[in-house]
């Protein structure tokens, strides 16, 4: 049985020590049908929503570097506030999904991510606002 496409994830299995958001939402571009002149929006081929991407920094202590996430969604969402004190913005993500590929330039299993929100982090409970979902 092979996996095809996308499938769900529990925020806390891919970020079991939270996650931030470094800098803002931005627009993906669709190379396909972007010119040098005219930037086109990527569309979600599932949903047909609009794609947006945040650049996330993983909590885990032994995560290297950063990584972006896609969000789709009709507008451009919003990023929390941080809360006072903290440089980068504590998040979670609603909707998580991992889509595998094969790196073409290392021959390596490498993987996405696409969410479809984002959310302030509950830092008040213990695994978070999306932990308590997905145990529902």
């Amino acid at each position: 049985m092979a996996v095809k496409g996308p499938f769900k994830v529990a925020f806390g299995d891919v970020f079991p020590f939270g996650a931030f958001v470094k800098g803002g939402v931005e627009a993906v571009r669709d190379f396909d049908r972007s010119t040098a002149e005219n930037f086109v929006q990527a569309r979600d081929k599932d949903t047909g929503e609009l794609v947006w991407a945040v650049e996330v920094l993983d909590a885990d202590p032994e995560s290297k570097g950063t990584f972006k996430v896609k969000l789709t969604a009709p507008v451009q969402p919003m990023i929390p506030e941080a809360p006072a004190g903290f440089p980068f913005v504590p998040v979670e993500f609603e909707g998580l999904a991992v889509t595998p590929y094969v790196n073409s330039g290392t021959g390596r299993l490498a993987y996405s991510l696409k969410a479809s929100a984002v959310l302030p982090a509950n830092l008040n409970k213990g695994g978070g606002r999306a932990a308590a979902k997905d145990a529902a």
